[in-house]
This record gives structure tokens, C-alpha cells and sequence, in this order.
């Protein structure tokens, strides 16, 4: 078992925060050693909780859209992992699902970043992802974030949450259909393509 396998199991089995959970914990992500994508979003949904399969719902299939992926290519944690802000479904809030229990990405985030050493860009998806990563260095709001991702790259790229509950802000900001998820794709194809 590599260290990296050892702390996955650790943190699979992990109940930090269970008295403020919903549900019996059930920490969800994917992670190689050999991944050269990062995909850091808020945190599981309901059916990705009780699946166990991280973006296993509507948000996931706009994701796999937005990034030009199948969902085969999207699941191949040799090439992309997964390791959300929080690894448990957080629960149900007045305006969709509660924010990432704030326990669990400075507890697990320091031991696990450095055991993907491969990882050339690391997708930032929603306020929780961008605020963790880029902390000061980000816009005044996530519409500036997004709109400034050249600024991030090589190594970040900031994206808005892709949930149907988005609909209103994409529909507000074209330029993100027609501008960013072109160079999106472009950059994820040219990381992708590299032997």
C-alpha cells in the first residue's frame, strides 16, 4: 500500500464532523498519484453521497460538458482527480445545499495535495474552491474570478458551480459560454493529450 492508498483509507474512514451531518459520513473523492487534473468543487450532493461517485448528477453532466469530456475520460482518476473543499454531503440549507464543513479541507487537504505530484492544473469550481486556493489573490466577486482566468493559469482555472441553480448567472454572463469554456477546453485537451 503507497502512502497515498494509506491516507485515501484514512480519510474514507473519517468522522470528524459526523455529529454535524446529515447522514452517516461517507467522504467522497478520487485520487492517483499519476493525475495531472485537479477538480476541487464545493462539496458531494445527496446522489453523489449515496452513490459514492463524485459530480454524479445534473451539475457533474454540465461539468463533463463544459470540459469536453465523456464520462469515461471525466471517471479515469489515473488522469483526473477529484478532492472536493468538503468530503461529505453537508446537508440541505434555505437556498440549496449547505457550505463545506469547514474541518474538513484543513485537516486533509495539507497530507493529500502533496501525494499528486503530477497535477499540472487544478480546476477551482464555486466561491469555497476559489476562496481555499486563491484566498486573496481572487477577484472581488466570483463573476470577476471567472472572468479573469487567463490571470490564474497555468496552474489554476476558476469556474463558476455548473448547478441547475447557476442558470440565472450563466444566462447574465454569455461571455462565459462564448469565451471561457473554448479556452477551457482547449487547455484540458492540451493537458490531456501530453504521454
Amino acid at each position: 500500500m503507497t502512502e497515498l492508498d494509506a491516507l485515501l483509507t484514512r480519510i474514507r474512514a473519517c468522522r470528524l464532523c459526523a455529529s454535524q451531518l446529515p447522514f452517516e459520513p461517507r467522504p467522497v473523492l478520487r485520487a492517483a498519484a499519476s493525475a495531472r487534473l485537479l477538480i476541487v468543487g464545493q462539496a458531494p450532493g445527496t446522489q453523489a453521497h449515496h452513490s459514492a461517485i463524485p459530480w454524479n448528477d445534473s451539475s457533474g453532466i454540465r461539468l463533463r460538458h463544459w470540459l469536453g469530456l465523456d464520462r469515461e475520460r471525466f471517471y479515469d482518476e489515473r488522469e483526473i482527480a477529484i478532492v472536493p473543499m468538503g468530503f461529505c454531503y453537508p446537508g440541505k440549507g434555505s437556498a440549496g445545499d449547505l457550505p463545506p464543513r469547514p474541518e474538513c479541507a484543513p485537516t486533509w487537504h495539507p497530507p493529500l495535495l502533496p501525494l499528486l505530484p503530477k497535477v499540472q492544473l487544478t480546476l477551482l469550481i464555486g466561491h469555497y474552491a476559489q476562496a481555499g486556493f486563491l484566498g486573496a489573490g481572487r477577484g472581488r466577486t466570483l463573476t470577476d474570478t471567472v472572468r479573469a482566468f487567463e490571470r490564474y493559469l497555468p496552474r489554476y482555472f476558476p469556474l463558476p458551480h455548473p448547478s441547475p441553480r447557476n442558470q440565472l448567472w450563466l444566462a447574465s454572463n454569455p461571455w462565459f459560454e462564448s469565451s471561457v469554456i473554448p479556452a477551457l477546453r482547449d487547455v484540458i485537451g492540451d493537458l490531456l493529450a501530453q504521454p
